[in-house]
């Protein structure tokens, strides 16, 4: 496991004023690391500490690193939305400590059916209380000025296009298409500008006895329309799902003083989607760039996911129809069938019940998900590979050697023109809703997970 920098630890001693004594780094975050950090002082107490530590890719062009998360978190100290007390910003490594605020993160791991409803209720007061400060008021250096919601919009829109510039390499057409279409929808809401968190909702707050204890991760906010965030909202809720969602979005509404617009719901619902295509775009393609220490398990899931939600978001406000996969052709066991079995019951009945350390028992997890991929695609990859060929005969009118040509006579065909954007959209959905059905034993419960109802 990676280790914190020498210079880092000494850092965080400097800042609590003791010596660094521990530090345990937890579970998610991706490349932004957590990390638990006990510090003794001098008169003998431990301070218990969190520090957010990045290790992005030197050439990675990203703007939503530490740096805008920690401009943030500073903003909101002392205000009516609880954040952790921020003790201070590493000046040159992209790191920030912070006092550890107690509470759980995973929504859905509350039994008791009225302890979530009551912590349900708390996150909407904090989101509708997030929603009633003054963007204007706000200290939030780097940030555009807060003059209406279209501006912001498509300032939300250049920045994107500026990460795939930057970055290089050939954008998915389907992204491209998608773009421009935001573009062209842009709300026309001459509402008050808030700030938007992005990704907020159940996992992105810490909650204990049906209280929100801290609102956290912050990268991905910006001033905008508050329907920015509710879409958000539904979308981390088709990971955790909130109890009736429409009570909440009704309780939202009262405190907030912000209607619910389902049509700009909508709209915002596709911008978050690909807000997160654009965040794993690479030059070289899917990937062609590794970020160290990521659990490539979860990643294939939750990528999987969001590609379908993507799709389906697009589908309500583009116009095509969401046809269901071809049913998977069973046959009798053979191959190396019997290798991710046994790879599997290793996993499952001597690794992970002998793993203490919660970090390692979520990478093993995540070893997990990836055996069952790839044993789902050696069983029945060949059948939907053979159907996508077909697919691309119709739209092409000629065959392909091989489902890679295929694709990338597909993408040339869309970028030149001469295929509709809604056929290449509707022979995405096709493949993706395959490619659903074959993450279908790592996703669990995500293969079958879609929009939330707003009312």
């Amino acid at each position: 496991m990676a280790a914190l920098p020498d210079d880092v630890l000494a850092w965080i001693g400097d800042i609590a004023g003791g010596t660094v004594t521990g530090a345990h780094r937890q579970p998610g975050g991706a490349r932004k690391e957590a990390w638990f950090v006990d510090v003794a002082r001098p008169d003998g107490e431990v301070e218990e500490l969190f520090l957010w530590y990045e290790r992005a890719p030197a050439d990675l062009f990203d703007p939503w690193g530490l740096e805008r998360e920690a401009t943030v978190y500073l903003a909101l100290q002392g205000s009516a939305v609880p954040v952790p007390g921020v003790l201070g910003v590493h000046p040159a490594h992209p790191a920030m400590l912070a006092r550890r605020a107690g509470g759980q993160t995973w929504f859905s791991r509350i039994t008791d059916p009225d302890e979530a409803e009551r912590t349900a209720k708390a996150f909407i007061t904090c989101l509708a209380a997030l929603h009633r400060l003054d963007a204007a008021a706000l200290d939030l250096p780097g940030f555009p000025r807060p003059t209406c919601i279209p501006d912001l919009v498509h300032h939300e829109l250049d920045e994107w296009e500026t990460v795939l510039e930057r970055r290089g390499g050939e954008p998915d057409p389907a992204l491209l298409f998608v773009l421009g279409w935001l573009r062209r929808n842009v709300p026309d809401h001459d509402g008050p500008v808030v700030l938007v968190q992005g990704d907020t909702g159940p996992g992105n707050f810490l909650y204990e006895d049906g209280g929100v204890v801290a609102v956290v991760d912050w990268e991905l906010a910006h001033l905008g329309d508050p329907m920015d965030d509710i879409a958000w909202l539904t979308l981390r809720c088709t990971q955790e799902p909130f109890p009736d969602l429409p009570a909440r979005l009704c309780e939202y509404e009262e405190l907030s003083g912000h209607a619910i617009d389902e049509a700009r719901a909508r709209y915002y619902q596709v911008a978050a989607e690909t807000k997160l295509q654009v965040m794993r775009h690479r030059a070289g393609g899917p990937g062609a760039a590794r970020e160290g220490g990521r659990d490539v398990g979860n990643a294939l899931i939750y990528e999987m996911l969001h590609r379908r939600l993507w799709l389906e978001a697009l589908a309500g406000l583009v116009g095509f129809e969401l046809t269901p996969p071809e049913p998977l052709e069973a046959r009798e066991q053979e191959g190396h069938d019997w290798l991710y079995e046994d790879v599997l019951g290793q996993l499952r009945d001597v690794i992970v019940p002998s793993l203490r350390d919660p970090f390692a028992l979520t990478r093993a997890k995540g070893t997990a998900r990836v055996v069952k991929y790839l044993a789902s695609v050696e069983r029945h990859g060949g059948a939907y590979a053979r159907h996508e060929l077909d697919d691309a005969i119709a739209l092409l009118g000629a065959p392909q050697p091989s489902v890679r040509a295929a694709r990338e006579a597909i993408a040339a065909a869309t970028r030149a023109g001469t295929l509709g954007d809604v056929d290449y959209l509707r022979y995405l959905w096709r493949r993706t809703a395959r490619d659903n059905e074959l993450m279908r034993p790592a996703s669990g419960v995500l293969a079958d997970r879609h929009w939330p109802p707003l009312r």
